[in-house]
């Protein structure tokens, strides 16, 4: 598991000199090409603690038994003072090779990935495909699940709305295909961003009268960014007013091309009412999975994936996983992120009691302690005991964390840095414009900067009309990606959570301005931006002479808080009339960092000892970096 994929050039290691001296902890220790966070603790006799602030630091919520590359261990090591070196090779012996790809994987892809990578060649089975099902709201995603799974669900549901992510398997001649039905209303786009996150083919479901909408373009670069297959299928062809060369002709302006047209995106018309074209799309599903060769070791580490979880006034928790290895039991004892359980209970998607599940199989299990977040990952324990210790670790951990400062996931101002250090290859950028008009030159220019630039490349996730908006959030989320603004607003939930989640979002009135910043990320040239952000003013009350301290005004906060060292204005009639520093802030006689709203206090501003009268306003402000 890597902080991020990276190039790697291995050199021959130095010398082993380094090591503990005594009672003093290692400022060197050996590390092999993967080490786990225990072990890599132990060598450099430090708490797993201290190690995974560190990960989580860089985002990477790692549990104390996961196993670490040797670059991220180098990486630990490094913000922990120890020199991470690799072991002597015999000469015969070639250096480990790592390949140079773009991640796109989620933190719970890697770590169940690179289980499934270790897995001995000859215990590798086929699997079946997992499925999510994708697009605009009312464009017949479940009516094509109910056809595929031969049940009424629809009726079931709210306005014939799917409320709910749930996760099936069928049968489809002697084949398992695996789906996950995710919601198509906006106010679930986080849990369709889900379903894209953990599958092998999306099934993009467009409406042969209705064309591509907004959700379908969403579902569109959620694929995309997750780096999924991509199988259209053009719904309700039986229709009078289908038009299933409109469809693929507006899909083609999305970047996919039809396999028809001599591109690589299968696209089938199909008829969810009457069945007309379900079966070619399975076939289809089933070819792709073939070509992709899926594969996992239902004998080995049973890991997998938590698709959704809630609390049920009968059974207690109840939690929706997704087998991605190994084989699940009933009563396995799993730890799940933060939370660990014993599966008292395990069934399918239709109730059905289950002993066991393989690799790509849903199941619904009770016992979990708490409700885990979807998205999580979970793995099978060999004791309850050991299971309870590493969640409470893992809780220990993330409340150690919760009370370090935040740090953003990626700022223009730190990508440079990022790629100098061979954690970044791809600038990923979300861009909004007003209008059209505007749009197409905006992405014309970055598309230039991509091509100029050698080293790095830029890539365009999403260009969209309109304001910014939680949608365009969570995306960068997935990721890691920068938005662009021009000549356009935030939307407020999409402000909220941008903040919350430390998304840059830089909004620009003039292209260059835009372009020259992107180009100076490149290049390592781009400085941080910096506003004035008001604290507290306060009204001069009475002047003071002091015999060193020039003059001192008696002042009063009205609001804010004053703050030494700040920058100050004097402000008289509403006009400034000086600018300056808090130089000395007391409460009596006692020095003071800072006063607050309704309290006396005496200030004093350099360099001004003259020009300052009783019923002035002095205004705090700060410089604050700007993200």
């Amino acid at each position: 598991m890597a902080v991020k994929s990276k190039e790697v050039t291995t050199t021959q290691p130095k010398s082993r000199s380094g090591g503990s001296n005594g009672a003093d902890k290692p400022t060197e220790i050996i590390v092999e090409e993967h080490i786990t966070v225990r072990k890599l603790a132990e060598r450099m006799q430090r708490s797993p603690i201290d190690l995974i602030k560190v990960l989580m630091q860089f985002g990477i919520m790692a549990p104390i038994d996961q196993a670490l590359d040797h670059d991220t261990a180098a990486i630990v090591g490094e913000e922990l003072g120890v020199n991470v070196i690799w072991p002597e090779r015999k000469p015969s012996e070639p250096e480990p090779e790592k390949a140079v790809k773009v991640e796109t994987r989620t933190t719970a892809q890697v770590f169940v990935d690179d289980i499934i990578e270790h897995e001995i060649e000859s215990t590798l089975v086929e699997r079946p495909p997992v499925v999510a099902v994708l697009g605009h709201v009312d464009h017949g995603k479940t009516t094509l699940l109910d056809r595929i799974r031969k049940t009424n669900v629809v009726a079931t549901e709210a306005g014939g709305i799917t409320q709910h992510t749930g996760a099936y398997q069928v049968d489809v001649d002697g084949r398992k295909i695996s789906f996950l039905d995710t919601p198509g209303h906006e106010a679930f786009t986080s849990m369709r961003a889900r379903g894209a996150q953990v599958t092998d083919i999306v099934v993009l479901v467009v409406a042969a009268d209705d064309g591509v909408m907004p959700q379908t373009k969403e579902a569109i670069n959620h694929a995309k960014a997750a780096g999924v297959n991509i199988v259209v299928a053009i719904n309700k062809v039986d229709r009078a007013n289908a038009n299933v060369g409109r469809v693929m002709e507006e899909l083609a302006k999305e970047g996919l091309q039809p396999e028809e047209w001599g591109g690589d995106t299968i696209m089938i018309p199909l008829s969810a009412l009457t069945g007309k074209g379900v079966d070619d799309l399975l076939a289809n599903l089933l070819v792709v999975a073939e070509i992709e060769q899926l594969r996992a070791n239902p004998k080995g580490k049973c890991v997998g994936t938590v698709i959704e979880a809630e609390v049920d006034k009968h059974r207690g928790v109840t939690t929706t996983l997704l087998v991605q290895n190994g084989t699940l039991n009933r009563g396995d004892t799993l730890l799940v992120g933060k939370t660990w359980g014993r599966i008292k209970a395990m069934f399918d998607h239709e109730g059905n009691q289950l002993k066991k599940a393989g690799p790509s199989t849903p199941v619904i299990v009770l016992g979990i302690q708490d409700v885990p977040p979807a998205g999580e990952i979970f793995e099978v324990m060999a004791k309850d005991k050991e299971a309870r210790r590493i969640a409470e670790e893992r809780q220990a951990a993330a409340a150690a964390a919760a009370i370090m400062p935040n740090r953003p996931q990626l700022t223009l101002e730190d990508f440079y840095a990022r790629i100098e250090e061979g954690g970044m290859k791809v600038l990923n950028l979300i861009v909004r414009a007003d209008v059209q008009g505007t749009l197409e030159p905006v992405v014309h220019s970055l598309e230039q900067v991509a091509t100029t630039n050698k080293e790095v490349n830029v890539k365009i996730l999403q260009a969209a009309i309109g304001d910014i908006t939680e949608s365009d959030v969570m995306l960068a989320e997935a990721s890691e990606a920068i938005i662009i603004g021009f000549n356009v607003d935030v939307d407020r939930s999409a402000a909220s959570r941008a903040e919350n989640s430390h998304i840059e979002i830089r909004k620009y009135d003039v292209i260059y301005h835009m372009i020259e910043d992107i180009e100076a990320a490149l290049t390592g040239m781009l400085e941080p931006v910096y506003e004035e952000v008001t604290l507290g003013r306060a009204e001069v009350r009475q002047l003071f002479r002091v015999r060193r301290g020039g003059l001192v005004a008696g002042c009063m906060v009205l609001d804010g808080v004053i703050k030494r060292n700040a920058g100050a204005r004097l402000i008289r009639n509403g006009a400034v009339v000086e600018t300056s520093t808090v130089s000395t802030l007391k409460r009596f006689t006692e020095d003071v960092a800072e006063v607050r709203t309704g309290y006396e206090c005496g200030i004093n501003l350099a360099g001004v000892n003259e020009n300052m009268q009783e019923g002035d306003i002095i205004e705090a402000f700060e410089k604050q970096q700007v993200r």
